[in-house]
């Protein structure tokens, strides 16, 4: 079995696991969790029926009552999906397995788990089938499902929350004719104290559970048209949401996880690259220096950083179709770039294959910083500043030489011919720093075959 052969692989709770091993073990409890929940939907006799509905195919699970015949929506049609329809009546309980695996992932792989109470409520809310109906876990409960689904480990992914996000689209609440039963009785399965919280927009409405101790549930929805934050209707969750822009971005195209509670919840997610590109919007919203806005660079340079070299295309096809939405989605996307570090920075725009130049208020200065010669590099090097970054800038011999009259001398004289031609200098590296594509955020070289040609680009822009 694929769980003996991993504990026989790992054994020691402080050496890290392979990625392979992990990535490994997580995809099975994937693909059991979502075996066992399309098994747990439809448990009791009945058949699967398809509608065609504007040109695509969706199933729907048809079974007897003793009021006559009900039936509940299961999904799009898809290859995944009929495999699983297929499977149906083969598929057997291997609840204790799961728990394995879960326990194997969170207990010696040291992947995030959510708060026991979380994991509760995720729990009921996945068995009432609102994810089954489309809606997305979102937030930073959804963020601690990606380090398993990406094989990273994430600083910070641990950090818990006393809140649990849902949203859905309303217009798939009320196309997919199935419903939960009232929120409010859902939620009482996972904590009987459980109540609504009157929304300040709408008092007829509830977005918001709160339970005793300070667990909270929170239903959102993207926002249709201008800005409006009076709640809509989700009639197939049976609660209200609050409007949100940037949602549809967001939770367009959801993926499969499993969140590492008990035997693992079946649950969907955003894209991780949708995560990223979206926390960089929000956090321009926030106000500066909050914690809700550093925690959202953080969570960005996280994804940035793993999808940069697992997703690199994705991630630039994410970015493109949000900067294309228009003027204030790219304004808000090139502010949200500039408060990442230098080095995720600099990642993203290569990725992008944008220059410095697209970024807000980003420039390369100096402060008339002290020069050195570096003999095992052969420049004479000093300090540059970028957007509160330093940036090691430097100019090589051979240029000093064929350019600043430098030719024969020492390294005094090197140092002496920088100096004597700092202004000229220092246009030529910030032109090239913020114009050229990117290629170290840390360090920016003068070098004889870029002169000319920085000195064309300069007299082209006067």
């Amino acid at each position: 079995m694929a769980i003996l052969t991993l504990r026989y692989a790992y054994t020691g709770l402080r050496m890290p696991a392979p990625i392979l091993i992990v990535q490994t073990t997580y995809a099975e409890l994937l693909e059991r969790c979502a075996a066992a929940s399309f098994s747990d939907a439809f448990a009791e006799d009945g058949s699967f029926t398809a509608k065609t509905v504007r040109g695509r195919r969706y199933w729907y699970f048809q079974s007897r009552t003793a009021d006559g015949r009900a039936q509940r929506y299961v999904g799009p049609d898809s290859p995944d999906l009929l495999e699983r329809i297929a499977g149906h009546r083969q598929a057997r309980d291997d609840e204790r397995e799961r728990r394995s695996l879960v326990s194997t992932l969170v207990r010696s792989f040291g992947l995030p788990a959510p708060l026991v109470p979380i994991g509760g409520v995720l729990s009921v809310l996945a068995k009432a089938g609102i994810f089954r109906l489309r809606s997305v876990l979102v937030g930073t409960v959804a963020y601690q499902t990606y380090p398993a689904m990406l094989g990273i480990r994430a600083p910070g992914a641990s950090l818990q929350t006393a809140d649990v996000d849902i949203a859905q689209f309303t217009n798939v609440s009320v196309s997919v004719a199935d419903r939960t039963a009232p929120m409010l009785e859902v939620l009482k399965e996972a904590d009987s104290t459980f109540r609504q919280v009157p929304n300040t927009a709408s008092r007829a409405a509830t977005t918001s559970y709160i339970a005793k101790g300070g667990l909270r549930v929170d239903f959102l929805t993207p926002t249709q048209g201008p800005d409006n934050d009076r709640p809509r209707r989700l009639p197939a969750l049976q609660t209200d949401a609050v409007p949100l822009r940037f949602l549809d971005f967001l939770i367009h195209e959801p993926e499969p996880v499993v969140v590492l509670h008990g035997s693992g919840v079946y649950v969907r997610v955003p894209a991780p690259e949708r995560y990223a590109i979206h926390k960089l919007i929000v956090a321009t919203r926030r106000p500066s220096g909050s914690a809700k806005r550093n925690k959202d660079l953080h969570q960005a340079e996280v994804l940035i950083e793993a999808l940069a070299e697992k997703r690199p295309e994705v991630l630039k096809a994410v970015w493109e179709e949000a900067y294309g939405r228009g003027k204030s989605w790219r304004s808000a996307l090139l502010t949200g770039m500039s408060r990442l570090t230098a080095v995720n920075r600099d990642v993203l725009l290569k990725i992008l294959g944008r220059t410095r130049d697209a970024i807000p208020l980003m420039d390369l200065t100096f402060n008339n910083p002290p020069l050195r010669y570096n003999s095992r590099r052969d420049i004479v090097e000093f300090a540059g500043d970028a957007l509160g970054s330093p940036v090691e800038c430097g100019v090589s011999r051979e240029a000093l030489a064929d350019h600043f009259g430098a030719s024969n001398l020492d390294d005094v004289g090197r140092i002496e011919a920088v100096r004597k031609n700092r202004t000229q200098i220092e246009r030529l590296l910030r032109k090239k720093y913020l114009s050229w594509p990117v290629d170290s955020s840390e360090a920016i070289i003068l070098k004889t075959m870029d002169i000319e040609e920085l000195k064309n680009q300069l007299a082209a822009d006067t």
